[in-house]
C-alpha cells in the first residue's frame, strides 16, 4: 500500500518543521526552539485532529508550494495567511482556521504572510519523520532536529502518517490579535541603567530592524545609557531576555537564541505577550510596559486559559 506523500515544489522562506522545542538540553548548548507562536501552532494541530505536540511546518512571509504526489491528506494553515488552493484543476481561495481535503495532483501554495510573520501548516496524523534530543523542533545553526536539522527544500518528499479520510470538517472563528504594550519583567541587570534610560525604555518606541530572525529581534530607538559595564561575565539566557549590547539598541532574544550571552539584561517579555511580540514584522514599532511578576502569572493563566477556550471550541 502506497503512503500519502507530498512535495515541496518552492521551500518558501525559513520553512521548518516544529513542535512545542526540546527542554533540558541548555548544557550542551542547545536551546528550547520550538514554534514561534505557540497559540496559532496548536489551534493548526487540533483543526486536522492531531496531538497537541505534532510536527508542523513553520514558514515566515512566505510558505511553501506543495504537491499532493501521492493519496490524500487533510490540512489546515493558521495565522494571518494568504493561500490558494489548486483542487482538481480549479483555483480555490483558501481560508485560515479551517481544514481541507485535498487528493493526488491536488496542490497548496501559501502565498505570504498579512501584516504578521509566522504561519503553520498541519496535516491530519502528521509527517513521518525522526525526532532528535525528544523533539522534531529544527535548530538549524546546529543541524538539531527533524529533516536532518535543515531547512526544509525545493523538491524534497515527505511521507505523511495515516489518518481518518473521513474525519470531518473543522473551523474556528479567530482573529489574531494585537496589544498596544509588550509587557516585561526587571532583568537582572536591570540596575546597571541609567534612570533616565529606564524611562525611555519604557515610554519610547522602539523599531523592529530587519536583523530579526528566530534567533533574536534586533530593535532600534532611544539609547539605553549603561552606568555600570557593557559586558558582563556570559551567563545563561533564556527565551524573551533583552540584552542592551554596547550600542545602546536593544536584542531580544527568541527560540533559537544560544544559551548563554555577554550583554547586560534590562528586562524580559512575559510569556503571555510572546506570540504577538514575534508576529511583529520589521518596520513596526513596539513599546513596553513594565510589570510585576505577580501580574505576568496572572496573565499566564489567563493566556492558558483563553487558548484552552479556543481549542475547545474546535
Amino acid at each position: 500500500m502506497k503512503k500519502n506523500r507530498i512535495i515541496i515544489l518552492r521551500e518558501g522562506i525559513n520553512s521548518t518543521f516544529q513542535d512545542l522545542g526540546r527542554s533540558n538540553f541548555y548544557h550542551i548548548g542547545l536551546p528550547f526552539s520550538g514554534v514561534m507562536d505557540k497559540r496559532n501552532y496548536l489551534i493548526a494541530n487540533k483543526l486536522v485532529g492531531n496531538k497537541h505536540n505534532e510536527a508542523a511546518i513553520e514558514f515566515a512571509y512566505q510558505g511553501p508550494l506543495i504537491k499532493i504526489e501521492e493519496g490524500n491528506i487533510n490540512f489546515a494553515i493558521s495565522g494571518d495567511i494568504k493561500f490558494n488552493i489548486k483542487k482538481n484543476g480549479k483555483l480555490i481561495t483558501g481560508d485560515c482556521y479551517k481544514n481541507y481535503n485535498l487528493s493526488k495532483n491536488d496542490e497548496v501554495d501559501i502565498i505570504s504572510t498579512n501584516n504578521s510573520i509566522y504561519g503553520y501548516f498541519a496535516v491530519s496524523g502528521g509527517f513521518e519523520l525522526k525526532k532528535n534530543f525528544g523533539s522534531f523542533s529544527t535548530h538549524v545553526r546546529s543541524n538539531v532536529g527533524a529533516n536532518n536539522g535543515n531547512k526544509i527544500q525545493k523538491d524534497e518528499k515527505f511521507l505523511l502518517k495515516d489518518f481518518k479520510d473521513n474525519y470531518s470538517n473543522k473551523s474556528l472563528k479567530y482573529m489574531n490579535s494585537k496589544i498596544e504594550y509588550i509587557r516585561i519583567l526587571k532583568g537582572t541587570n536591570f540596575d546597571y541603567f541609567s534612570e533616565q534610560s529606564i524611562k525611555e525604555f519604557c515610554s519610547k518606541e522602539f523599531l523592529v530592524t530587519k536583523l530579526s530572525d528566530r534567533m533574536g529581534m534586533r530593535l532600534r530607538g532611544p539609547k539605553i545609557k549603561n552606568l555600570k559595564e557593557t559586558n558582563i561575565r556570559s551567563e545563561g539566557l533564556t527565551k524573551g531576555v533583552i540584552q542592551v549590547p554596547a550600542d545602546g539598541n536593544p536584542i531580544i532574544m527568541l527560540s533559537d537564541h544560544g544559551t548563554i550571552g555577554g550583554y547586560p539584561k534590562i528586562g524580559v517579555v512575559i510569556s503571555a505577550d510572546y506570540d504577538r511580540l514575534v508576529q511583529t514584522p520589521p518596520s513596526k514599532k513596539i513599546k513596553f510596559k513594565l510589570i510585576e511578576l505577580k501580574e505576568a502569572e496572572k496573565l499566564y493563566k489567563l493566556y492558558q486559559m483563553e487558548t484552552e477556550n479556543l481549542l475547545s471550541q474546535i
